[in-house]
């Protein structure tokens, strides 16, 4: 069985030629309203849609200001005027000596560069980074700690690991953070605040 064709001349055409007479008819019978195309054209434009934030001049110079103090404040923490790097001990607490560690032992007594231990800048960046060395010290040295922090975690040469770092000052005006590996002797040095 095929299907009617709907459009062509004849029987088949007819449906199709009837429904478009009656559309036609039906859209000459629609009356526009009187008056709608001048109200329309009358209408007030459409409000601009609304901002979630309309900030103004004023708003955006607190805003900025009040991000400057805080970046100015925070870089003053982290580089105070006294050389001072990060956390700050504890007040009225006593600074420990401590001493320095290798675990190597044929590293035990040289102070060669081979032997030298690093005291870094950042307890948080990778020990062994370029920009994150603020001196060197040896097997031995005696060194003023006056606070410890938790930091990045350093393993020594036999294996041991701690993430434990204190700030120190040494001979020549040396000052940074000695890694919790690198010494022995550490366990009265109070908490960083």
């Amino acid at each position: 069985m095929t299907a009617p064709e709907v459009h062509g001349s004849g029987e088949e055409g007819r449906p199709a030629a009837s429904l478009g007479e009656r559309l036609r008819a039906v859209d000459g019978a629609i009356t526009v309203p009187r008056g709608l195309w001048e109200r329309v054209r009358e209408a007030p434009d459409p409000a601009p849609p609304r901002r979630r934030f309309a900030a103004r001049p004023a708003v955006l110079a607190g805003v900025a200001a009040v991000v400057v103090v805080v970046v100015a404040f925070g870089s003053w923490l982290l580089v105070r005027p006294d050389g001072a790097r990060g956390p700050v001990p504890p007040a009225g607490s006593t600074p420990v000596t401590i001493t320095v560690y290798n675990v190597e032992r044929s590293c035990q007594g040289p102070r060669t560069a081979d032997c030298a231990l690093r005291v870094a800048v950042d307890p948080h960046a990778r020990y062994a980074a370029p920009d994150n060395r603020a001196g060197a010290v040896w097997n031995g040295d005696r060194l003023t700690a006056s606070c410890a922090v938790e930091g990045t975690a350093v393993r020594d040469e036999a294996g041991h690991a701690s993430a434990r770092w204190y700030r120190v000052r040494g001979p020549g005006g040396l000052t940074g953070w000695l890694p919790g590996v690198r010494t022995r002797d550490a366990g009265a040095v109070p908490d960083c605040v």
